[in-house]
């Protein structure tokens, strides 16, 4: 569950206005933290309002539905925690994806929110989280394959598979790997990938 670029500010129908824009970014603050102990399993808007000591008008007129504030809080959380804890550079396909297990595993509600998003998403009613996650797998397959591309060209990956089917491979294990690790945290995320990363050499080294 690593990330493209992403941005905080919001739809531009709210208005570009500096004192709505820091109460939004405050209410995402105090709702980073709600997710992070409790996920989003049944947490409604008004519940979430609650939690964090905001009306639920207040909520409404910065977001117009739930869905909204798990995808901003998601966001938001996501952007922080890179700021804090920025990707190495250089490094493998593999590497990438392990690093941002890593940063997951400290705040296992939002690995939960991120979860409940990608599942919410495949359903019919559910429009902007599927648009979020298709445009964010796009992205991330070409950012992957790019990287894949650099390791063939060294030598670290087999030449011989195609990039964007690794960049693929690689995306679904880490999430796969992150959902097993909710319901077994004896899961070796790391390890498992590291086992990957080996299937992804040549037999040779070179």
């Amino acid at each position: 569950m690593t990330k493209p670029p992403v941005s905080t500010e919001g739809s531009p129908r709210r208005g570009p206005y500096a004192k709505g824009i820091e109460r939004r970014r405050e209410i995402l603050e105090r709702a980073i933290g709600v997710f992070a102990e409790r996920g989003a399993e049944r947490t409604s808007l008004r519940a979430i309002g609650d939690a964090i000591g905001v009306s639920h008008a207040a909520l409404r007129h910065y977001f117009a539905s739930r869905e909204e504030l798990l995808l901003e809080v998601y966001r938001f959380a996501e952007e922080r925690s890179a700021e804090h804890d920025p990707e190495p550079p250089g490094g493998s396909v593999v590497d990438m994806m392990t690093h941002a297990a890593r940063r997951n595993r400290g705040v296992p509600g939002l690995v939960q929110l991120y979860s409940t998003l990608l599942a919410g998403a495949l359903e019919e009613d559910h429009e902007e989280s599927r648009a979020f996650f298709a445009t964010r797998f796009e992205h991330l397959r070409e950012t992957l394959a790019r990287r894949v591309e650099s390791g063939q060209l060294r030598g670290d990956i087999r030449a011989d598979l195609p990039p964007e089917a690794v960049a693929a491979l690689v995306i679904a294990a880490s999430d796969g790997l992150q959902n097993q690790w909710l319901l077994d945290p004896e899961i070796d995320i790391e390890r498992v990938l590291g086992l990957l990363e080996d299937l992804l050499t040549p037999a040779d080294g070179g």
